[in-house]
């Protein structure tokens, strides 16, 4: 098997580890270990799957651990009648750091794949960015070139990647989750908050790293400096007078929009305020006269009495019979 360059961890391995977490050690300070699916291919590992397995460890000796590797392989077996492209590729702890036994459990795991992985999830972060970590165990290299016999772990890059039928049952879960109330707009702002506050927590680790390296109490990687280097290097220049020209004429264009948005709403708010007060004063001064006139007519005792707001006509008063036949032409 190649060595790991990149773990791929699916959406489903992230629910089934906070589902696991959730059951087994919720509002505890323990940790939940499973085993982690999927291929392996030209180094590039694919997670797609996972189960959780039994562990216990002792909190005052983290040399005392126990993992039911027997309930481990019937599990896999069965996973294998359903799918049998998924191999054993690793497992995972919700650490959430690693830990003296890990080493001990990676090399139990060598026992059903060459290079296991060791994914630690953090089911509660702290911090901005995946909340995925990726190890694997080789051998400890001396500075004259030699091997140790003891292994230490290597870190490598994770994302989170997902297939079509994953991207549509993950869109339809957060169509769930996220509240219908809030707007494209703010969702956009949210967005954007929350990739600053990323690129922060990155800044400030590149910060604290030259800090330690500067006072000697890391040695220089030259890697690191290499890619730092080119971060700068990438740095646009704004003491071009042409690009800081390009910055400002930008600037102006959104501010204008802003403006104009603002005294569009303004104006709207305006008009809608002075139609509604113009018909305010048409019903009151309506309501007036109709007043008006009723007292008018009240005054005067000419006001037909009336039955259900119907006026009611009295024949007698008039010296009218309403039972009287009306004359007809001949006079009879």
């Amino acid at each position: 098997m190649p060595t790991p360059e990149l773990a791929v961890v699916h959406p489903l391995v992230l629910l089934s580890v906070v589902d696991h977490y959730n059951r087994v050690a919720k509002d505890t300070k323990k940790r939940v270990v499973g085993v982690l699916l999927g291929e392996n291919s030209k180094g590039r590992v694919e997670i797609t799957n996972s189960f959780a397995v039994p562990y216990e460890e002792d909190d005052r000796d983290p040399k005392i651990w126990f993992l039911d590797h027997s309930y481990m392989e019937n599990m896999f077996g069965m996973f294998k009648k359903v799918n049998a492209r998924e191999k054993v590729v690793g497992w995972y702890s919700t650490g959430p750091r690693l830990r003296e036994a890990d080493l001990d459990i990676t090399d139990l795991m060598s026992n059903y794949c060459d290079m296991p992985l060791l994914v630690i999830c953090e089911v509660q972060p702290k911090a901005m960015g995946l909340p995925t970590t990726a190890y694997y165990a080789t051998d400890e290299i001396r500075e004259d070139g030699t091997q140790k016999s003891q292994k230490v772990f290597m870190n490598i890059p994770t994302e989170v990647g997902a297939t079509e039928a994953e991207a549509i049952g993950v869109e339809h879960l957060l169509r769930d989750v996220k509240d219908a109330t809030v707007s494209t707009l703010a969702a956009d702002v949210s967005t954007l908050a929350t990739g600053l506050n990323g690129l922060r927590s990155r800044l400030l680790q590149i910060q604290e790293y030259l800090a330690l390296v500067l006072d000697g109490k890391l040695p220089v990687n030259h890697d690191i400096m290499y890619q730092l280097q080119d971060i700068f290097n990438l740095l646009p220049n704004l003491g071009v007078e042409e690009l800081a020209r390009s910055f400002a004429v930008q600037s102006n264009d959104m501010m204008l929009a802003i403006y104009l948005s603002s005294l569009t709403r303004s104006l709207l708010a305006l008009h809608n305020l002075i139609d509604n007060k113009e018909q305010r004063l048409w019903h009151e001064k309506e309501a007036t006269s109709k007043a008006e006139a009723g007292a008018k007519k009240i005054e005067n005792g000419k006001e037909p009495p009336t039955e259900n707001g119907v006026e009611k006509h009295d024949d007698k008063k008039d010296g009218k019979d309403s039972n009287s036949k009306a004359p007809d032409s001949n006079g009879v």
